[in-house]
């Protein structure tokens, strides 16, 4: 809608009139056709329809355009009264200056800026207005800090009020001590349910430890079960290392008498077809078997392989003692020889 006609002082040129409703221009738009409306009357025509209200040619939203620059001079340059003439308000000034003049007159109706009051007073009434209204607002004038309105400053118990706002605050720490103790329950659980697996993790890995130990356990007592052996069969070979000795010490005077045998051997010729080839081969035996023996101690002395078997032990062990009851028996036949 464009502004009433009566408002205005003076001659009003119909090119400035609304093709719709006859009214002033307010916001003006021009058409193809150089018809000029109020945007809001033109936009609400053009939903219905589509075409110029004045010739009825085509018109679309899109074509409208701005107002010529001289016609919108015409338009600013308008003497119009102010709205508020009703109330009082007898200025009169350009249709350019109305929206600032309108947003300070003293004759206007404005809402009353207390919370809670619908009343409209003018301008120039309102400080009035605030100084009696019923929804004003101040602080207790007993001190106890509320903020009271007029209307219920009869009604006001400053203790009822200061203990209102106690149990208020007691409520509003209760619950925000119940939120800060389900916050720490549930953090408290979330902590104890990884202490749980850490804990779990932890015993699994020390039944793996001990799994591991009891290996190098066994590990342990079979190496030490072999060095015992080892030993053992090192003492072994000393001690007939040490009677093969004393043995081969014990056979030297018994060769020495040798030669004296073979001399009184020679005295009897009648013998010597048949006797003197048993001590050979004795000797001969004997040698054999001391080489064997020998050789024997040689791969004793070497040391056994790191983990023995009992049963090669033993049977090195028989051997042994077999090869030298041998040499044993031998060394006493040559003796009495």
């Amino acid at each position: 809608m464009g502004y009433d006609l009566e408002r205005f002082v003076g001659y009003v040129n119909e090119g400035l009139l609304c093709c719709v409703c006859r009214d002033v221009l307010e916001r003006p738009l021009q058409a193809p056709c150089e018809h000029a409306y109020c945007s809001s009357c033109i936009s609400s025509w053009l939903v219905h329809h589509h075409s110029c209200p004045e010739d009825r040619l085509p018109l679309d939203v899109s074509s409208l355009k701005p107002l010529y620059r001289y016609m919108r001079n015409d338009l600013n340059r308008l003497q119009i009264r102010c709205v508020n003439v009703g109330q009082g308000c007898e200025v009169v000034c350009s249709l350019e200056s109305l929206h600032t003049h309108e947003d300070e007159c003293e004759f206007a109706f404005i809402s009353c800026s207390n919370t809670g009051c619908s009343l409209q007073v003018e301008r120039r009434g309102l400080e009035a207005h605030l100084s009696e209204c019923n929804f004003r607002s101040r602080e207790c004038p007993y001190g106890c800090g509320h903020t009271l309105l007029s209307i219920d400053q009869s009604q006001h118990n400053c203790v009822a009020e200061l203990r209102t706002e106690v149990e208020m605050l007691r409520a509003e720490m209760l619950c925000k001590v119940e939120e800060v103790r389900r916050e720490m329950e549930s953090r408290l659980d979330s902590q104890r349910r990884h202490m749980v697996q850490k804990e779990s993790q932890l015993k699994n890995d020390v039944e793996e430890l001990k799994v591991q130990l009891s290996c190098v356990m066994c590990d342990m007592r079979a190496l030490l079960g072999a060095e015992r052996l080892r030993r053992q069969e090192l003492a072994e070979a000393e001690l007939e290392k040490r009677e093969l000795l004393e043995l081969l010490r014990d056979m030297q005077p018994t060769r020495s008498q040798h030669p004296v045998e073979d001399a009184s051997r020679e005295q009897h010729p009648g013998a010597q077809h048949t006797e003197p080839t048993r001590p050979k081969q004795r000797e001969a035996s004997l040698q054999a078997s001391s080489l064997s023996l020998h050789s024997a101690q040689v791969v004793n002395v070497s040391g056994p392989p790191p983990s023995p078997q009992l049963g090669e032990g033993t049977r090195k062990g028989g051997t042994r003692s077999l090869t030298l009851d041998c040499i044993k028996r031998k060394s006493r036949e040559v003796t009495v020889i």
